[in-house]
Order: structure tokens, then C-alpha cells, then sequence
């Protein structure tokens, strides 16, 4: 007998961000820069760096799955399923999403690594959709976890990308909706491998005869690299066809929505979205200023954050976007 397709929805929301400030003087110290530089190219002001001992991706993610289920009304035993996005994982292998199980005190339930970078927590909450809409699963916890500052070059040279990223997590609690008409709408997924150098990390690398070498480390290989015009041209792009995706999908316009949650990439890109979509302020929700960028981690970061500020009400229409490395980009359209 088929099962009839259901929405799924998000029943809650946690975010943990670690309690070490870094502000942009702070970044001077270590690097040719300063604090107009980094605002006036970023918009960034601080981010977050993990206490090594304390901090792990995987306990992270933990402490932002537990105010999600919390919210939820739900209990840890009460999952079916763990879809983990991350590109900062706890080890090379096994992924981070087994090691969030463990330290929710769970055995046996499904655990998904995603690693679609700062796509990844929208292709993670499309892959946890489809299951719930199915009818195989009914409570799904989604998160997305980074610790970017102990992989970042302080020296000069990776000044440009050093200065953008931030370490935390965010979590979302899927769970079925009562009616068609709300919960997760939509979702629309992207990639163009072409691209996949214009921002990345190299090594260590499995293509390599040895994965690290002392050659490795002094190429730079290990560090992030990114063209910066190519990743702005092509997000600046990319956000508004995806977010226009969603909309023309489900027959809505601009005017309809209520708050569009980008993943903070870049002050000027979220700047520019507003423009191109002609939203008001109110209608775009921006927290790069306190976090930096966190990649998989910002756009739950920022849901949450948006939650508990009052931005995200019952019955408002909500559309999340993502572009970065791959490249990749994505969109979810939800009715609260």
C-alpha cells in the first residue's frame, strides 16, 4: 500500500556558539589588518573560536541538539534519524554524525554525514525532508557543526580568508506537519564542479602518495584558498535564482515572504540579495556581524537566533539560501 506524502516541519531549534570572543583587533595582532578592513569587506566585527579540551565538533553539535529537541518536546530516544552536515569533521573517518549519536546516549539509528560546505545544512534538512515525507521516518535531527579556526593561515598571506570564518553549531528537529500547506515546502539543490578549486582546501589529500608531508604543510596545501571575485560574482548570482526557484515553485512572490535567512557568507552579499529582492530590512536576517562565517552552522545558527528574537512567527513564509564552495547552492521554502 503506498503512504500518502506528508510535510515535514521544523518542531525546534538550538544553536551553541563557544565562549571565546575574537575580535577584529584581536586579528591585528597576528596579521596585516585592521579592524576598518575586515568591516568594510565583510561586515564582520567578531566570531567564535573553540577552547581545545572543551570544544569538539561533535559535543557542539550536541549542546545545539539538545535545546532543538528541548523545544521540540522531544527526547533523544525519541529520534529516528541523524543528518550531519560539516566540513570540519572530528576525524578523517568515521563521520561526525556517529559521534553525535554517542554523545546523545544513542545506538543504532541512522547517521548521515553531509558535506556540502556552506550549502550543507539546506542539502541536510532536504535529505532529512524527503525522508519524513515518505512516511520512513518521523523525527529527524538536522545540525550543522564547524570549527574553521584551527585549520585558518594567520599569516598575511591567508589574511583574506582567515579573518571571515567562526566556530559553532545549529541544530533544526524535523517532524511531520499536520497539513500540506505548512512546514518545509520546498527544497531546491544545486552544484557546478567546474568551480570546485575557486574554494577550497587541498590537503591533506588521498591523491597524494602520502596524505601529509612536511611539503604539504609548506606548500600551504592544508590552508583554505579562495578567489574572492569568482565566489562574489557567482553568489551574488546564485542566491537570488535560488531563492526565485522556491518562490515561482510554490506560486508566491517576494512580497509574500517574511524573512529570507541567507547563510552568512559576507555582509556585502547579504546586502546585495536585499537589493536584488527588493526586501525591506526587516526581511532579511544578518547575525555575520556577532559569528563570522560558520559555513554549514550559519544558517541554523541564524534560524535559531531569528526564532527567539521574535523574527519567525506562526504562519510566516521563511525561505533559506546557501552558496559556497563546490560550488554549491540551495534554497527551502517553509510555511511556520
Amino acid at each position: 500500500m503506498t503512504k500518502e506524502l506528508r510535510n515535514s516541519r521544523i518542531a525546534g531549534l538550538g544553536h551553541y556558539v563557544p565562549d571565546k570572543v575574537v575580535k577584529n583587533a584581536d586579528l591585528e595582532k597576528l596579521m596585516d589588518t585592521s579592524d576598518a578592513w575586515i568591516v568594510e569587506r565583510t561586515g564582520i566585527n567578531e566570531r567564535r573560536y573553540f577552547e581545545p579540551g572543551k570544544d569538539t565538533t561533535a559535543n557542539m553539535a550536541a549542546n545545539a541538539a539538545r535545546k532543538a529537541l528541548e523545544k521540540a518536546g522531544l527526547e533523544a530516544k525519541d529520534l529516528d534519524m541523524i543528518v550531519f552536515a560539516t566540513l570540519s569533521p572530528d576525524y578523517f573517518f568515521p563521520g561526525s554524525g556517529v559521534l553525535l549519536q554517542r554523545e546523545l546516549g544513542l545506538s543504532e539509528i541512522p547517521c548521515y554525514d553531509v558535506r556540502n560546505q556552506c550549502s550543507g545544512f539546506i542539502y541536510a534538512l532536504s535529505l532529512a525532508d524527503q525522508f519524513i515525507k515518505t512516511g520512513m521516518y518521523d523525527n529527524v535531527l538536522v545540525v550543522g557543526s564547524e570549527i574553521h579556526s584551527s585549520g585558518l593561515d594567520f599569516s598575511d598571506k591567508g589574511r583574506s580568508v582567515s579573518v571571515i570564518f567562526g566556530d559553532g553549531a545549529g541544530a533544526a528537529v524535523l517532524t511531520p506537519s499536520d497539513s500540506l500547506d505548512r512546514g518545509i515546502l520546498s527544497t531546491h539543490l544545486h552544484a557546478q564542479g567546474e568551480f570546485a578549486e575557486e574554494l577550497m582546501t587541498k590537503g591533506p589529500s588521498s591523491n597524494d602518495a602520502e596524505r601529509l608531508t612536511y611539503q604539504t604543510i609548506d606548500s600551504g596545501d592544508i590552508w583554505p584558498v579562495m578567489n574572492g571575485s569568482t565566489v562574489f560574482k557567482h553568489a551574488v548570482t546564485r542566491f537570488p535564482e535560488v531563492i526565485n526557484e522556491a518562490l515561482t515553485h510554490n506560486g508566491v512572490t517576494a512580497e509574500d515572504l517574511d524573512l529570507v535567512v541567507p547563510h552568512q557568507a559576507n555582509l556585502r552579499i547579504t546586502q546585495f540579495i536585499q537589493q536584488k529582492m527588493k526586501l525591506p530590512e526587516g526581511k532579511i536576517f544578518s547575525n555575520i556581524q556577532k559569528y563570522g562565517n560558520t559555513t554549514a552552522a550559519s544558517v541554523p545558527i541564524a534560524l535559531s537566533e531569528a526564532f527567539e528574537e521574535g523574527r519567525v512567527k506562526d504562519g510566516d513564509l521563511i525561505c533559506l539560501a546557501a552558496f559556497g564552495s563546490g560550488f554549491t547552492w540551495a534554497s527551502a521554502l517553509i510555511r511556520w
